[in-house]
């Protein structure tokens, strides 16, 4: 079965070439969250691989901004967890730590509401892709602010040529598909 749901999901994965710039090949997930089938797939092999891995140890799924948030609840139901949202720096509100990261041509800041987690709570953190491991990599550090435990990073589609898991140091990574 999970061959199969592997496949269902790489099979609605496009791409699309020189996108946003030239020399860019964009993996495109809009596919799979369109089809029933094959998001139920990509959801099903990541709590199969979370239940192996962490048993009954993660306390929450944090969901990166913005489609980070298309997975997080979902896989935090099926696991019967609540889900955490990490957000772009001014949409939370309330009391909030936040994160510097680099993008490609600038900035950026995300923030977690400072009550957000206890002091070592163990959380899994979830986005669609990993790149460059600029966004995962504050949200770490984020994690670390409130001092929780951050148990292992997954994604949907890696990039493995951008090396953004080499960018996560010693936090576990796991991603359903990977692309050079």
């Amino acid at each position: 079965m999970a061959d199969s749901d592997l496949q269902l999901v790489a099979r609605r994965i496009r791409c699309f070439p020189d996108f946003p710039v030239p020399g860019v090949l964009f993996r495109d997930i809009s596919p799979v969250l369109k089809d029933p089938d094959s998001f139920r797939a990509s959801i099903r092999l990541l709590t199969n691989h979370l239940k192996e891995t962490h048993g009954g140890k993660i306390d929450y799924i944090v969901g990166l901004d913005s489609r980070g948030f298309l997975f997080g609840p979902s896989l935090a139901q099926e696991l019967g967890l609540g889900c955490v949202l990490i957000r772009k720096r001014g949409k939370l509100p309330g009391p909030t730590v936040s994160a510097s990261y680099t993008l490609e041509y600038g900035k950026a800041e995300l923030e977690i509401q400072r009550d957000a987690l206890e002091p070592g709570q163990k959380v899994v953190v979830v986005d669609d892709l990993l790149a460059t491991g600029g966004t995962m990599h504050a949200a770490c550090e984020l994690l670390g602010q409130l001092r929780a435990e951050v148990l292992e990073c997954v994604s949907l589609v890696e990039l493995t040529s951008l090396k953004g898991r080499e960018k996560l140091g010693a936090v576990p990574v796991f991603s359903l598909l990977q692309y050079d």
